[in-house]
């Protein structure tokens, strides 16, 4: 198999030093583990001008459109790392799903208005990426062996200058605003609790939209953002015509190294106290909590089920249940179920099996959905999808696209949800939805 050369750079903590010398270049990405703040995540990867840009296409099937990604992967060709480097990724593609990708994988009904028009997926493919890895404390530039010499000393002298051009201040033109009024949520909130009382589902997570007209470079925006929340799922892809996916996920969606899967669903929330014994009560609420076990409890099952679809049959495993993360506006409990790809299967199968993420969606799974599309008003394009890597190795990673924004046309929006079961309260659940994305909201508000 044909061998990745690597090019050490010095390290940088935070890979915004890195990315401001390919912000407007064609297909820029990164994947940012939140550094030096957050302290869970391990590598940071960027890269720009994509081999292809590959979007789904409106009436593709879920199954034709991750084969044309295979496809491209493989024309891309098999590579390995050398010896002695463990790095996420050896070429590849990288790119986001949409909420709305999961149309394409199963037959939902269409009554929310897609108004953002934003593509179901959208994927490069990258022969380089520039990595961090914060264990060992390096940055280097990996290059697929198809990247020719010419190619390789432009990219060295690129990174090596790192010269930062100017960039246009990101504001907001209005106040961030939502969409559904406190008496629109309470009404939805009352329609799912019908269905639940009817037996007809048992968690449905509804989600409610913010947003704001804004003018700049939303790149500015990220970098004011990432500071005020960092967290170890972050991400930023920009898109044609000056927009841009903001993503300061703290949630994994499904991770495979080595044919190993592992996927980390939160179900439970309370905010962070305003002092050191507030902030350990709520904690410890949240870890006694009967409901949110039993909310968490719920999506475990829903994800060992769906793993199973693709993972060898007795391999699923929950390992961790119920555990506590803190960030610096709320405390999660969460839990993680791991498997082994079964041999015939492979990562964009784990995908076709398993998304949208159930922690985003409520039990059972399609039930949830159909009621999602029902009562939220919109579609929820980027949000609760997933922004994602997928190497020449079978390599992956995936987050879900909580804390996440869409910056497209002139507006930028944002959204905030939780999952509602029989002994939800309303008032409690709608404030929730604010409290998630408080830090986003006023962190934009003051630039």
């Amino acid at each position: 198999m044909l061998t990745c050369s690597v090019h050490p750079l010095p390290y940088r903590a935070n890979p915004a030093d890195y990315f401001a010398a390919i912000r407007h270049v064609p297909g820029a990405v990164l994947l940012d583990s939140g550094r030096p703040s957050a302290d869970r995540g391990r590598y940071d990867l960027l890269s720009a001008w994509p081999l292809d840009q590959l979007a789904v296409l409106p009436d593709e099937s879920g199954g034709h459109f991750l084969q044309r990604l295979r496809d491209n992967l493989n024309r891309l060709g098999e590579a390995d790392l050398p010896i002695g480097y463990e790095l996420p990724f050896a070429g590849g593609l990288i790119g986001y799903l949409s909420y709305d990708f999961g149309r394409h994988l199963e037959n939902l009904p269409s009554q929310a208005r897609d108004d953002l028009q934003l593509p179901d997926a959208r994927f490069g493919l990258y022969d380089w990426a520039l990595i961090s890895d914060h264990q060992t404390a390096t940055s280097q530039l990996v290059f697929h062996p198809s990247v020719d010499d010419i190619q390789r000393r432009r990219l060295i002298k690129l990174f090596s200058e790192a010269v930062s051009p100017p960039l246009t201040p990101f504001r907001l033109n209005n106040p961030m605003t939502a969409d559904l009024s406190a008496d629109d949520y309470r009404q939805a909130f009352e329609r799912i609790q019908h269905y639940i009382q009817a037996g007809d589902c048992y968690q449905v997570n509804f989600a409610q939209r913010f947003r704001a007209p804004c003018e700049g470079d939303p790149w500015l925006a990220y970098c004011a953002l990432r500071e005020a929340c960092p967290t170890p799922f972050s991400g930023f892809q920009s898109l044609p015509e000056g927009g841009a996916v903001l993503s300061l996920s703290p949630e994994r969606f499904v991770k495979v190294s080595q044919r190993q899967v592992e996927t980390r669903p939160i179900k439970g929330t309370r905010p962070r106290g305003a002092n050191p014994d507030e902030d350990a009560a709520n904690a410890a609420a949240l870890l006694a909590s009967p409901k949110d076990r039993a909310e968490n409890l719920m999506i475990v099952d829903l994800l060992r089920n769906d793993l199973g679809r693709t993972c060898r049959i007795g391999s699923v495993r929950v390992p961790e249940l119920f555990s506590l993360e803190s960030y610096p506006n709320v405390h999660h409990l969460v839990s993680s179920v791991t498997g082994e790809l079964a041999d015939d299967r492979d990562a964009l199968d784990l995908i076709a099996g398993s998304f949208p993420g159930g922690s985003i969606t409520g039990a059972p799974k399609i039930r949830a959905m159909q009621i999602i599309d029902e009562l939220e008003p919109t579609r929820r394009g980027l949000y609760c999808g997933s922004l994602l890597y997928l190497d020449v190795r079978g390599e992956m990673d995936s987050s879900i696209a909580i804390r996440s924004l869409l910056v497209k046309d002139g507006q930028v929006c944002c959204w905030g949800g939780g999952g509602i079961v029989a002994d939800s309260d309303w008032q409690a659940e709608y404030q929730e939805s604010i409290t998630k994305v408080k830090i986003l909201l006023e962190t934009l508000q003051n630039l």
